[in-house]
């Protein structure tokens, strides 16, 4: 089954990332024919507020007519000294066409697309490392 991620005009990924996604659905799940949304969870099993590691992402999808598009990509770190939490470091919100970074808050979009880019271009390298562990979740 072939998927068709459609792109939002105004934060476009690289085919590199899509080529990642589709991989990881296609390799992953048989059920997404009938879903409505798709989750993808990329974990490293060995990071930790001790060691670091690749930090988790996830990546939801949404059906639309004939196509799927992108609803959120969000990085995980460990943050805090004494008790570290799992907190969003990046989020890339498609429907409002903005990016967020925990130090920051809501960049502007050239800032948005700077970011973006050097995440993606990251985030392919590593998934093309092995590194991740990956779950796909259908609804």
């Amino acid at each position: 089954m072939a998927l068709k991620i459609e792109q939002v005009s105004g934060l476009k990924v690289p085919d590199s990332f899509i080529s990642v996604i589709v991989s990881a659905i296609t390799n992953r799940s048989d059920s997404v024919g009938e879903a409505k949304a798709v989750t993808l969870n990329f974990r490293d099993p060995d990071y930790s507020p001790e060691a670091g590691g690749f930090h988790p992402v996830e990546v939801r999808l949404e059906k639309q007519a004939t196509s799927w598009q992108l609803v959120y990509i969000t990085d995980f770190s460990y943050q805090g000294r004494y008790t570290p939490e799992l907190i969003k470091e990046i989020d890339v919100c498609f429907s409002i066409k903005q990016v967020y970074h925990f130090l920051a808050g809501w960049l502007n979009a050239r800032e948005g697309e700077v970011l973006l880019a050097l995440f993606i271009s990251n985030f392919v390298e590593y998934y093309n490392t092995g590194c991740y562990q990956v779950t796909v979740t259908t609804e």
